[in-house]
């Protein structure tokens, strides 16, 4: 996009939940990859297209929310061994700075706090473009990814394998797919 078509993208925006997905990954058993997603959270966004370092987002978590294909799992992921989500239902990520860093790539750092510890987060963004919806509703989407280790959260459960190596592995990806709709 042009500077001129971006500019025109300057607004707010508030996350279409139904047309988006916070996402993870995490090695199991030091053999496969386990994926899980998020699916109660809410969040806006600023666009500034005409300087896109004063672009801000917001984003809350509802740790009960979390899906990973397996009733069980997902239990014990709510349970005291990892999220304690009767103490902390809610996981948060509040911007401080935003970059642009040539073609559709953006980069976005901010705070994510999980079990009320605070950490630095560093998000790579392609913006996937902008489009006027059947509804009449402007669009914006984001695809992004980010890593991070679940300690530094105080995330340690594990168990030992007796091949050598731990079940969880401390490495998370994260991945955002983000569609948001522009504030009338």
């Amino acid at each position: 996009m042009t500077n001129a078509d971006l500019t025109a993208l300057t607004g707010d925006y508030t996350i279409d939940t139904a047309h988006s997905t916070i996402g993870f990954t995490v090695r199991h058993a030091m053999v496969t990859n386990v994926k899980g997603k998020f699916l109660d959270f809410s969040g806006s966004l600023h666009l500034d297209g005409g300087d896109p370092t004063a672009s801000t987002a917001s984003i809350d978590v509802k740790m009960d929310s979390i899906d990973t294909g397996s009733a069980d799992r997902d239990g014990h992921l709510k349970s005291a061994d990892f999220f304690k989500i009767d103490e902390f239902p809610t996981m948060t990520f509040r911007s401080t700075s935003a970059e642009a860093l040539g073609d559709d790539d953006y980069r976005i750092t901010g705070d994510l706090t999980i079990l009320g510890t605070t950490k630095p987060l560093t998000i790579d963004l392609e913006f996937n473009g902008a489009a006027k919806d059947p509804f009449g509703n402007e669009r914006v989407g984001f695809e992004g990814k980010a890593e991070i280790k679940r300690s530094e959260w105080g995330l340690t459960w594990n168990a030992a394998l007796e091949t050598g190596g731990v079940l969880i592995s401390d490495k998370i990806k994260l991945n955002f797919d983000i569609s948001a709709i522009r504030n009338a």
